[in-house]
């Protein structure tokens, strides 16, 4: 199971634990812990998406900020690229994946303190892509 929170392009967030995604598939399922104690399986549609972020945890840190650059005593692993999605927020990190034309791609954040493991992102949500 993966903690995740999935951002959808219209700014709905869900957040809960998936055993199912998979780049290739257009369809997956996030269960919600309730206040009841249950897990709700909610469908999602990858299509409606901006991202999928892996999560360390659902709460984070408020305080914080993303740092958007590499630490130069970590050389990454795979190809440098930022993210600018329609809404404005940039994601910079590393891929293995990245293919245009493609509808989505893994990144690792360059900020090694984020909460965010790694992230699929829809490019259909983006603006720009760009290696570093």
């Amino acid at each position: 199971m993966n903690k995740v929170v999935a951002r959808y392009a219209d700014g709905r967030i869900v957040k809960g634990v998936t055993a199912d995604f998979f780049p290739g598939k257009d369809l997956f399922h996030v269960s919600v812990s309730s206040a009841l104690g249950d897990d709700a399986p909610v469908e999602v549609h990858t299509k409606d998406l901006k991202a999928l972020f892996f999560v360390k945890d659902y709460a984070g840190d408020s305080q914080h900020k993303e740092l958007n650059e590499f630490d130069p005593a970590r050389p990454p692993a795979g190809r440098k690229i930022r993210v600018t999605f329609i809404d404005g927020e940039v994601l910079v990190g590393t891929t293995t994946g990245y293919q245009k034309g493609r509808p989505g791609f893994f990144i690792v954040p360059a900020d090694t303190g984020s909460n965010i493991e790694r992230c699929f992102v829809v490019a259909a949500a983006t603006r720009e892509i760009a290696f570093l």
